[in-house]
């Protein structure tokens, strides 16, 4: 028998929002829960079959691929080739949406949902977390490369236990809870589960004697410098991995890693557009009818570029090799000055005075844009 269409499932459209998803999937639980139709194996299907619809539709990587390819690109995601309850990823969503109806965290899917840990015998190394660290650098920094001291906390070792978690002298025993398989079996209704082991967490061995430092959690939270160094021509929210600088894993477990995310401050006349920047630069009005030459600021230093006489406000001049460095090594980005002439404000009478005998003998004929608009504007009005 085919596959029944998630978003038919949910009684949704296929551009349905998140909310709209999460609406949709507390009506089916609430209307198929297994406690509001007993024995009633139609009602566990729909109750199942809702569940893996959301599964996949609240879950934007998920959902893009079954978009995509239909069931056929979501299959991989359950591990026994078909959904079972064990595959469901979203308990925190659950309780967000069901509230009380399963009781919790302590209810029957606070237990299911609990750990996705494989079973197994014997002692589990455990990997640390991954952690974030938001790094703010200047705009310069960012162009030209820089290297920040940061300083952050997370679990590290303890000292007195070495990460073991037992008092020095002591040793780690099977947890006799579990029997050393860091899960135990649950079985309620028609749902029977595995669930992490709340006396061991999962690492199946527990200490004799819990290490008076760290109280036998292995690790502590201690403070951590490090240097980062960051490249030049690096883009704001840009994500740096720093392998195994998270918090370190337990029982031998590897670290995690630290992302740094890179935030850079705007510049005060600098914009940049890829590995290209933009300078926009005022320029008085007799050096742009004029011309000249005006002193303009580059990432490290300060250079002079020639204004042809009657240069109009908005004329960009590149500066090549004078942008950013390409984080891929493709050579440096541009420089573009954009130039707009400023309006003089303030005058005296006397510049008044020649101002408007500049403007009663200049005629038309120096404004060759203006002239061209007004030529333009006498066609189409007479059209």
């Amino acid at each position: 028998m085919a596959k029944r269409d998630y978003y038919e499932i949910l009684g949704l459209s296929k551009g349905a929002s998140v909310d709209e998803i999460k609406k949709a999937y507390r009506k089916m639980a609430v209307k198929y829960h297994p406690d509001k139709n007993p024995g009633d194996k139609n009602a566990e299907e729909r109750f199942k079959e809702a569940a893996e619809a959301y599964e996949i539709l609240s879950d934007d990587k998920k959902r893009k691929m079954y978009d995509q390819y239909g069931h056929e690109g979501v299959s991989g995601q359950f591990s026994q080739g078909g959904f079972q309850w064990s595959d469901f990823t979203h308990f925190s969503d659950v309780e967000d949406i069901l509230g009380g109806i399963f009781g919790g965290s302590g209810g029957i899917f606070g237990d299911l949902f609990g750990s996705r840990r494989s079973g197994g015998g014997g002692q589990r190394a455990v990997r640390g977390d991954d952690l974030r660290y938001d790094l703010s650098i200047d705009f310069l920094e960012a162009a030209q490369g820089t290297t920040k001291e940061i300083k952050f906390k997370k679990l590290s070792a303890c000292s007195q236990c070495g990460g073991n978690g037992a008092e020095p002298g002591t040793q780690r025993v099977t947890c006799p809870k579990c029997r050393g398989a860091g899960q135990v079996r649950m079985a309620q209704g028609f749902f029977s589960i595995n669930r992490t082991c709340d006396a061991c967490k999962g690492i199946g061995t527990v200490a004799q004697t819990p290490c008076s430092m760290c109280s036998g959690q292995g690790r502590m939270v201690k403070t951590k410098k490090l240097s980062v160094k960051i490249p030049a021509g690096i883009e704001d929210g840009s994500q740096m991995k720093l392998t195994g600088e998270g918090e370190e894993g337990m029982l031998g477990g590897p670290a995690g890693n630290l992302y740094v995310v890179v935030h850079v401050k705007e510049h005060p006349f600098f914009q940049r557009q890829g590995d290209d920047i933009i300078c926009e630069v005022p320029i008085s009005f007799p050096k742009a009818a004029l011309g000249g030459e005006i002193e303009v600021p580059t990432l490290d230093s300060k250079v002079k570029i020639k204004i042809p006489e009657g240069t109009q406000s908005g004329k960009v001049f590149r500066l090549r090799g004078k942008g950013v460095p390409s984080l891929r090594g493709y050579g440096q980005g541009d420089l573009h000055i954009k130039v707009f002439i400023e309006t003089p404000t303030q005058l005296t009478a006397e510049q008044q005075t020649l101002l408007q005998r500049f403007a009663e003998i200049s005629g038309e004929d120096v404004y060759p844009m203006t002239n061209s608009f007004l030529k333009k504007a006498k066609k189409i009005f007479k059209g």
